[in-house]
């Protein structure tokens, strides 16, 4: 069966429409929607079906995946990473929401995907008004991986509506929230408080420090 293609306005989502979207992720659904830098294809994170699944779109496996956590709001870090000293918490305040995503040592909460405890997590509070929504009356983070392109000039598909075509009877709804990025976020490892830029993205964390 085809995915729906749901258009949300992104800068006012409609409540009616994150509900249709939160109840194909409560469902165990696979979706496409957007953030601050490109679209993602996202799960729920207690859902190891949906992660499977989208392991399996992306052609990965869950337990070698470099998956994020898109959270709404600091309030969830800590539940899924360990190891935020105070400096470390100061930055993170400064940066998000923003188009970071930041590497922290994973807690004993941490979800395990195909049996293996993972030893690190990947942290994101986009600046995105209708990813942000969803976590929010999801009630938990969605697992989430970039959406790449086939094109060898495009690393990231930008177009909603080409994201449906070739994604239709893969995932279980596809948002349309407009035209996404190219350009990915920045990677910040901060297992040991150094920052390390693990990918140069979109963020600048300089400015941060």
């Amino acid at each position: 069966m085809a995915a729906t293609l749901l258009r949300i306005h992104p800068d006012n989502p409609p409540q009616n429409r994150l509900l249709q979207a939160v109840e194909v992720l409560r469902n165990g659904g696979v979706i496409i929607y957007p953030t601050d830098t490109v679209y993602g294809l996202g799960c729920d994170i207690h859902n190891a079906k949906a992660v499977e699944k989208l392991c399996r779109i992306k052609g990965i496996h869950p337990d070698k995946a470099n998956l994020s956590f898109i959270c709404a709001d600091l309030s969830h870090i800590s539940d899924y990473a360990h190891g935020i000293t105070t400096p470390v918490y100061k930055v993170l305040k400064k940066a998000l929401p923003g188009p970071f995503t930041f590497i922290f040592e994973a807690s004993a909460k941490a979800p395990r995907y195909g049996g293996v405890k993972r030893k690190t997590v990947g942290i994101r509070v986009p600046d995105n008004q209708i990813c942000v929504s969803l976590v929010r009356e999801l009630g938990n983070p969605i697992v989430s991986t970039s959406i790449h392109d086939d094109d060898t000039l495009i690393e990231y598909s930008t177009d909603p509506d080409l994201i449906y075509e070739k994604y239709r009877s893969l995932v279980d709804l596809v948002i349309d929230g407009g035209f996404g990025n190219n350009v990915a976020s920045t990677v910040v490892d901060c297992t040991n408080e150094d920052f390390d830029i693990i990918r140069q993205g979109a963020g600048d964390i300089e400015q941060y420090l």
